[in-house]
């Protein structure tokens, strides 16, 4: 494997304890003016979905990708699908194993069916734009929650470690996020410039083939603000 290089203009900062990467970046956010990494080893008030606890134990990766948009905020949220896509392809170039990743969009990605990785979008503005977007991701490497902390009726939990044997450091697999990145970002800001497009239109077909099954709905669009980017 070659080894993975830091793209240039992107910064980075570890922190040995942080309470939310999340956080973290958003409070930095003003004093910055490119785009910055952030990686906590360890978590104490680190959060989900919906404000849910997020167990944060050291050993698993806990990072946050703080960008500074320009697009509008329909168009922003979009990066939560660029993520999810960027995640999948560190697990499958980490692992070599394409077949048992999956996603289960917009914000988790699965490992044979059960969540092993979760995106939190999360932003900051005024005058109904986005002035700062904290891309906060969790992937369970080496530990999962245990099952009774689980919401009944929501995905299972598993790990890297405890699904394919394979022992990846926070460090190691942070590595194998940057690179991905802005492709994967540059082609869903290509396909949303055509606003209001269903958002089942504005995913490339590689999408598609990386999806978990999900039930048929009628598909959401993007000129009406997702769910996924949340405000603060």
């Amino acid at each position: 494997m070659a080894k993975a290089v830091w793209p240039a203009g992107l910064g980075r900062q570890v922190l040995d304890t942080v309470d939310s990467t999340n956080a973290h970046a958003l409070r930095m956010a003003p004093e910055l003016r490119g785009p910055m990494w952030f990686l906590g080893l360890t978590q104490t008030a680190g959060r989900g979905r919906r404000a849910r606890p997020w167990v944060s134990p050291r050993g698993n990766f806990y990072g946050t990708l703080l960008l500074h948009p320009q697009e509008p905020p329909e168009t922003v949220a979009l990066r939560s699908f660029a993520a999810a896509l960027a995640l999948r392809d560190a697990f499958v170039d980490i692992t070599g194993l394409p077949d048992s990743f999956a996603l289960k969009w917009p914000n988790d990605v699965l490992l044979n069916g059960a969540k092993v990785a979760g995106i939190l979008l999360e932003s900051s503005g005024a005058g109904g734009r986005v002035d700062h977007l904290a891309i906060g991701i969790g992937v369970n490497l080496i530990a999962h929650p245990d099952p009774s902390l689980i919401e009944a009726g929501a995905v299972p939990a598993v790990s890297l470690l405890s699904e394919t044997g394979l022992r990846s450091r926070p460090r190691r697999f942070w590595m194998r996020w940057p690179p991905p990145m802005p492709g994967v970002r540059r082609s869903f800001k290509a396909a949303a410039s055509r606003r209001c497009a269903p958002i089942g239109w504005l995913m490339p077909p590689v999408w598609a083939r990386r999806s978990a099954p999900a039930p048929a709905r009628r598909p959401a669009r993007a000129c009406s603000r997702p769910s996924t980017i949340r405000a603060t």
